[in-house]
């Protein structure tokens, strides 16, 4: 769901030092596992005197409707989010700027003082990544599906097209919020498990397993503080724990529908290069 999108990892990319001093590698995304059905022939599962369970597409929906409904969402042509990336427990603190553009055009770009800059981005399928510190390289295989679906500008509500099979799994507190427990699983790659508010609708957790360049990494993440931005509510507060390491993203601002230059999406030549390299 792009409104929880997984934000790239300075980690991920050889770049925040541990505190034993090592290197984490890999792109930080988000997807689940896990199914438990609640359908019997069709029929949503029911006990002697309980209300009817939901089914997740009724879920799935509602959340569409509680975070602006459809046409808030397809009013939607264009963003740029700005935000703060923050490792508390080393004091590594860095600006975040997301650029997201219809059909599919994607840049972000992570800027923390005295380490440099990471930046990635989609464009025409093609999804890549670069830093000062590993230089450019073209995500393949299940990474690319998975920052392809990122890419999806309004994906929440188009999770029909995202995720094709949706299953309720049960219920489950999170942080004292009784959820439903969702199972949402693309095309390609690993289920993503969402927990979404059986009392505001809204979302609460996601887990997954991220396909990185060094593997897969269980990926957890904690939404909340939801903000309206241009008619949509998003969350402002994100909290990660992936590959043993603990960040926030701290949203400060989205600017819905500017006008953003097409180059803005363009590959950088280096990318460039190392695309060309590999046809």
């Amino acid at each position: 769901m792009k409104h929880l999108q997984r934000t790239g990892n300075p980690r991920a990319n050889g770049r925040v030092p541990d505190k034993g001093g090592s290197m984490k590698f890999g792109s930080m995304r988000i997807n689940l596992l896990l199914t438990v059905a609640f359908c019997i022939s069709g029929t949503a599962l029911r006990l002697p005197g309980a209300d009817p369970v939901p089914t997740a597409a009724a879920i799935l929906d509602r959340y569409v409707e509680v975070t602006g409904g459809k046409q808030a969402y397809q009013q939607r042509k264009s963003e740029i989010l700005h935000g703060v990336m923050e490792y508390p427990a080393q004091g590594i603190k860095g600006d975040i700027l997301r650029y997201s553009a219809e059909p599919g055009l994607y840049y972000s770009s992570i800027d923390i003082p005295g380490l440099g800059l990471i930046e990635m981005g989609v464009k025409d399928g093609v999804a890549w990544e670069r830093s000062d510190v590993l230089g450019p390289r073209v995500k393949q295989g299940l990474e690319r599906q998975e920052a392809i679906r990122e890419a999806m500008l309004n994906s929440t509500s188009r999770w029909r097209e995202v995720f094709p099979k949706v299953a309720l799994a049960g219920s489950e507190v999170v942080n004292g919020e009784d959820c439903y427990k969702l199972i949402m699983t693309p095309p390609e790659g690993a289920p993503e498990i969402t927990y979404l508010s059986k009392k505001s609708g809204l979302a609460v957790k996601v887990t997954t397993t991220a396909s990185t360049q060094m593997g897969d990494v269980p990926v957890e993440i904690l939404v909340s503080g939801f903000k309206s931005y241009g008619g949509v509510l998003s969350p402002s507060m994100i909290a990660q724990k992936a590959a043993g390491q603990s960040f926030t993203i701290t949203v400060t601002n989205v600017e819905v529908n500017p006008k953003i230059p097409a180059e803005r999406f363009n590959l950088p030549a280096d990318v460039q290069a190392v695309l060309s390299k590999g046809k």
